[in-house]
């Protein structure tokens, strides 16, 4: 989990995924040379922070953001969100300024709900503040803050170790509107002609979803994928004996709702390992479900 912490411990917020971007280039370029296959790198230019790995020839495309919540500081010590982050008073967050490091306490006020922070100094606005990384792991657990969606990231890099045909793209800006996934898919599919996506992010823990058993296939959230795409990737699931759940939301949505917009006739679907205390310093997923989540993407990228 070495790697996980690492990447969880990075502060890449949405607009400033730049040095998780450049982490997990090097991390490509060191581990790459054991992997079964050596993939074709794009990144940098046209592609801005995002990366692109292409495997083999390709006929399925896997989109993992990069990117988290946090905040950004306003006026004097005023903070606003980037993405949805949950807020209560006493959360740490850390930064760091022109005038140095930062680790500073959120306040929330209670009548008005303005966000605010407390530190020794003022800060200098326009700069990004993440929660603090208290990463923890346990025999059947693993807690840490923005497992969403670093876990996804993690995901991505160790189907890579074995991949042999397929694109593992990992796209920026998600938690707040996303942006990059339309120029992604636009490029991936006017160059390799694939038109058919996982989106490998992290889903709630609910009443219907459960810790501990299995990877969630979603059918569908604030947006609905095409049902014919979504039988294939159950029956393989199904074939495959990997513990899974099946998810049915509302609302809610991932870089799915850019492949479903867009001007390309893609299809798509979420699967993901569902997390607890979603969008907070303590997010928690059971490590069952992370193995059950690796384990379904090495066979869904195999078989579809």
């Amino acid at each position: 989990m070495e790697l996980l912490h690492t990447l969880c411990r990075t502060p890449a917020p949405s607009g400033h995924e730049a040095p998780l971007t450049e982490f997990v280039l090097r991390y490509i370029m060191e581990q790459a040379p054991s992997w079964r296959v050596q993939p074709t790198v794009l990144a940098g230019g046209e592609f801005q922070d995002c990366i692109i790995l292409v495997f083999g020839n390709p006929k399925t495309a896997v989109f993992a953001h990069l990117d988290s919540i946090g905040f950004t500081v306003r006026y004097g010590k005023q903070l606003v969100r980037i993405g949805g982050p949950d807020a209560e008073t006493g959360y740490r967050l850390v930064g760091q300024d022109g005038q140095g490091e930062i680790d500073c306490t959120l306040i929330v006020d209670e009548q008005t709900g303005a966000l605010g922070y407390e530190f020794n100094r003022e800060i200098e606005r326009g700069t990004e503040l993440t929660f603090h990384c208290d990463f923890r792991e346990t025999e059947e657990s693993v807690q840490s803050c923005y497992l969403d969606n670093r876990l996804g990231v993690w995901t991505a890099l160790r189907l890579c170790e074995t991949l042999e045909h397929g694109i593992v793209a990992f796209s920026c800006w998600e938690e707040h509107g996303g942006g990059s996934v339309a120029y992604l898919a636009d490029y991936i599919y006017k160059h390799y002609g694939v038109r058919q996506a996982l989106v490998c992010d992290i889903t709630w823990v609910t009443e219907g979803v459960h810790a501990g058993q299995g990877c969630v296939i979603s059918l569908r959230d604030s947006l609905i994928p095409r049902r014919s795409y979504v039988e294939r990737i159950r029956q393989i699931a199904k074939a495959s004996g990997i513990p899974h759940q099946l998810e049915v939301e509302g609302s809610g949505g991932s870089d799915g709702k850019e492949l479903q917009h867009g001007a390309q006739p893609w299809d798509w679907c979420f699967v993901g390992a569902p997390e607890d205390n979603v969008h907070t310093p303590n997010e928690i997923v059971h490590k069952a479900d992370i193995d059950s989540m690796l384990r379904l993407y090495q066979v869904l990228m195999r078989e579809l």
